[in-house]
């Protein structure tokens, strides 16, 4: 006895920032599609990442200025901090966000939204056999954006603690006391800065000699003195390597060089790596390959070893960012459906949205200095540029590298006042493939920070 199966040209599988806007595209084009997704609409960004971090941190800003205040002649008496309507105003960003998604799908029934854990049961013919809940649909093509979630490190007693991470912590509607963080990467540095200026007290315990493993070292080590300055602790080239309870909360044992230390706190955040959604999708009934670490491997296409199946997002590796993903749609919508002409060659900005910000694109110094090409480097301090001073935010610094053959960017780094806004006149530049001289040769507003830029690629110039 067959079964009836729903037949569809295309199954998105997750929908997250890529799944979301390419189900829409495929249906205007004249595709049937489904999306299947069992939790959010959104993804990480809207749920849990981008939407209810930022708005927190923008928060926690202002409690920083607030406390600033007297620097600037400005009196405004004790700053007091309402954990609980911060942590209710970051939610109902993300509420009112997912709210707006949950609207579009149901005034339309092409791309259908189906509920439920999604996974690949095989083949019929051509087709692939998909189940999403009790349902079972057929489909001509593929696409897995399930994401990651959190990588929860091998650590004695970590699972028997109702510890803190990037998928609940907006949840979490009491100020902790005392946090460690584990692991000093983006998400690590972002939130142990939210919870200092929140009142609480910080130790990020690193296994690296430096924070921000991607970035240069003079990027990392700045930005560490900055968040050392509002009292964040670090403890480098340290391991956890167990949690229990005590009197207070918790007790920390961690190892760095054989030696042991144990930390009080009342939380532990684990920011120490993200683990693809990759178990249970069923991949082994058509023979998708993965990596090692449960990753989908893809071509510059997006596309799997598997004709049909195609991987957006970040099961796919490389760059894990909400822009990526966004982008990853329009690599794929120009494969299924255009010209085929976009792949993942591409300039990949991002930022670290800590306070200073740092934003990059493309190679870091040593990077670029390992490709044996011949380079110069443009550096420029925000203590030099009047709009920094002006505005009371005049730490940081600038770095480009350029080829010195061809004067093209290879890199450049911001760290420093809205540098996630500044570093994209850099992205702009490598778009164009363009000589650090168009920038040189522009005039540019003053007083702003934007000069700053300028300034960093005229140093080039000077030699």
């Amino acid at each position: 006895m067959s079964i009836a199966r729903d037949q569809y040209d295309v199954v998105v599988i997750g929908a997250g920032q890529a799944g979301i806007p390419l189900s829409k595209h495929l249906a205007a084009t004249g595709k049937r599609v489904a999306i299947a997704e069992q939790e959010h609409l959104g993804g990480s960004c809207i749920n849990f990442g981008c939407t209810p971090s930022k708005a927190a941190i923008a928060s926690a800003r202002v409690a920083h200025m607030a406390r600033r205040a007297a620097e600037y002649g400005v009196t405004v008496g004790s700053v007091s901090v309402d954990f609980d309507k911060v942590m209710a105003r970051a939610q109902g960003m993300a509420d009112a966000s997912r709210t707006s998604l949950e609207r579009i799908f149901s005034a339309d029934s092409n791309p259908a939204l189906l509920r439920g854990h999604a996974m690949l049961t095989g083949r019929d013919g051509p087709n692939f056999l998909v189940s999403v809940g009790a349902a079972r649909i057929i489909a001509s093509q593929v696409v897995l954006d399930t994401g990651t979630r959190t990588q929860m490190p091998d650590v004695e007693g970590l699972d028997t603690i109702d510890a803190l991470t990037s998928e609940n912590w907006v949840a979490r509607r009491s100020l902790p006391k005392q946090v460690l963080m584990i692991g000093g990467g983006y998400i690590g540095l972002e939130m142990g800065q939210f919870y200092r200026r929140m009142g609480s007290e910080v130790v990020i315990v690193q296994g690296a000699s430096q924070i921000a493993p991607h970035e240069d070292s003079d990027i990392a080590e700045e930005l560490q003195r900055r968040l050392e300055q509002e009292g964040i602790r670090f403890k480098m080239n340290s391991l956890v390597r167990r949690v229990r309870p005590s009197h207070q909360g918790l007790l920390v044992s961690t190892e760095s060089a054989g030696t042991g230390e144990e930390i009080e706190c009342t939380d532990v955040f684990v920011a120490a790596g993200r683990q693809p959604n990759t178990s249970g999708l069923g991949l082994e009934t058509l023979g998708v390959r993965t990596s090692t670490h449960g990753l989908v491997e893809i071509n510059d296409k997006l596309e799997t070893n598997v004709p049909g199946i195609w991987a957006a997002g970040d099961i796919r590796g490389g760059a894990m960012f909400t822009h990526t993903s966004w982008d990853d749609f329009r690599i794929l919508a120009s494969q299924m459906v255009g010209d085929g002409r976009r792949t993942t060659e591409r300039v990949i900005p991002y930022a670290i949205f800590t306070d200073p910000e740092v934003g990059r694109v493309g190679m870091t110094e040593q990077e670029a200095r390992k490709t044996g090409r011949e380079i110069r480097v443009g550096r420029f301090n925000f203590e030099d540029n009047g709009k920094a001073k002006e505005i009371g935010e005049a730490e940081g610094f600038i770095k480009v590298v350029v080829e010195a053959s061809s004067g093209r960017l290879m890199g450049a780094a911001v760290l420093g006042p809205q540098a996630s806004e500044l570093v994209h006149l850099y992205v702009t530049l490598m778009n164009a493939q363009a000589p650090y001289t168009v920038m040189e040769d522009a005039i540019h507003i003053h007083p702003t920070l934007a000069e700053a830029l300028q300034s960093a690629v005229a140093v080039i110039a000077k030699g």
